[in-house]
């Protein structure tokens, strides 16, 4: 996962509060311990803490203030990805 979020940052440019899947995908990778259930959670909140946010990057970007209020769709995205690999470990 470590090498998936650094492929994703080098690749878009995108840093955490830009409103995009790293929003998911960095606090998952950071999640304390080694559990899917925990990068699950962490993914999770991670999606919703962009709703408030303003779009920097990616696709949305285009949208400007009209992003805010929604949740980004990629970190909603990435969000499940973990949430599906949390499942399939049993966690």
């Amino acid at each position: 996962m470590r090498e998936g979020r650094r492929a994703v940052r080098a690749l878009g440019g995108a840093a955490p509060g830009d409103k995009t899947m790293i929003d998911a995908l960095v606090p998952a990778v950071d999640a304390p311990g080694d559990s899917f259930a925990a990068a699950r959670a962490a993914a999770l909140a991670g999606a919703e803490a962009t709703t408030p946010l303003r779009a920097r990057r990616g696709r949305a970007r285009c949208l400007g203030e009209r992003s805010v209020g929604h949740q980004d769709p990629g970190a909603a995205s990435a969000a499940l990805l973990v949430a599906a690999l949390a499942e399939v470990a049993g966690e």
